[in-house]
């Protein structure tokens, strides 16, 4: 009876042993999700094709999420994600314009006790505050529209006579804003133009006018949110058609709040002529991204300026902050500690791209 006892409790521990490996291959097992606003998005591709390369040589089962710009899509997924088994969210917001969907997402890691990492698209500091394992990866986004500016302000002052094309003594803009409500698009919308001014009226110089004196806004908004090239490029070439050297008004500098918008804007004014080089007239535009497309630009002379955001850096940061959650480290373990604010955010720097 004795022999018979200790033979059931061996097995029983083995069988309990056993079951507590299931248990831990399945939650190793399960898979990083990485949900991303848009894959349309050029910057955002740039990121993902990073985070694919660090998440694939660091062994980690993944699976990418494409909301295609819809937030109840986003939600789906995410939600759909935590039933398989989700090891840690990545998640690139679609919705800015309100703490609702951040925090809803939140909820539900916070649940299940999974991690979650937030980047590139804002969520406010007590959403990400509001669970210990919430960190949020981006950057100092009033720092892009800064740079931008004085880029710009340089820029202009170095070239104001030739850039009057309508010989007002003034230089006149068109602003592509990308998206409403996003802090991102609202600090380059406000610094760009509010900085370039300040180096323009040290210098003696009049402030930059918005063309179009009937838009209060003093900027064009992509309504589908996207920041696309296919957006500027309508608003450009409308404004082109009212707003040109034959009318004595032409548009004399273009500044969009990424490279896309950028491109976009080139398009329009390349089908009439501008910004094609040798004896073309160049109407001067800046973007904010360093994408290759525009550094090709830059380099051809279509564009004047852009400002880097680091992708690969991005796409590191977030990699380090998730493999030390899920290794129960600190959570900004190897991470350069100037990089981090607070106890809830990383910020990727910036910088100023004129070509190489």
């Amino acid at each position: 009876m004795k022999k018979l006892t200790a033979i059931l409790l061996t097995l029983a521990l083995a069988l309990t042993a056993l079951l507590g490996l299931v248990s831990c291959a399945g939650t190793e097992d399960g898979e990083i999700s990485v949900f991303y606003y848009t894959n349309a998005d050029t910057y955002i591709s740039s990121v993902r094709t990073a985070m694919d390369k660090i998440l694939t040589d660091a062994g980690l089962k993944f699976q990418n999420y494409d909301a295609n710009g819809s937030q109840t899509t986003q939600t789906e997924q995410v939600t759909t994600a935590i039933a398989k088994g989700s090891r840690a969210l990545i998640v690139n917001l679609v919705d800015t314009n309100s703490d609702d969907a951040a925090q809803n997402i939140v909820d539900m890691a916070k649940e299940k006790d999974i991690p979650v990492i937030f980047f590139n698209r804002s969520v406010k500091q007590s959403v990400i505050e509001s669970y210990d394992k919430c960190v949020f990866v981006g950057t100092d986004y009033e720092e892009a529209g800064h740079m931008q500016g004085k880029m710009i302000g340089e820029y202009v002052l170095a070239n104001y006579d030739k850039l009057d094309l309508n010989g007002d003594g003034k230089i006149s803009y068109a602003m592509f804003k990308g998206q409403e409500g996003n802090q991102e698009a609202i600090a380059r919308t406000e610094f760009a133009v509010k900085d370039a001014n300040a180096i323009l009226t040290a210098a003696g110089k009049p402030e930059l006018v918005y063309y179009d004196s009937s838009n209060a806004n003093k900027y064009q908004v992509d309504q589908n949110g996207q920041w696309s090239a296919a957006a500027a490029k309508d608003y450009m070439s409308t404004n082109l058609s009212r707003f040109s050297e034959a009318n004595n008004n032409m548009i004399e500098l273009v500044i969009a709040n990424n490279d896309e918008m950028a491109l976009g804007a080139i398009s329009a004014l390349q089908e009439l002529g501008y910004n094609m080089g040798g004896e073309s007239t160049l109407i001067p535009v800046f973007g904010v991204d360093a994408t290759e497309a525009a550094k090709d630009a830059i380099r051809t002379g279509s564009m004047i300026g852009t400002i880097k955001q680091d992708a690969e850096g991005m796409a590191d940061a977030i990699a380090t902050v998730v493999q030390n959650l899920l290794d129960g480290k600190a959570k900004f373990e190897s991470v350069d500690s100037e990089k981090v604010v607070g106890d809830w955010r990383v910020n990727i720097p910036y910088a100023t791209y004129l070509g190489e």
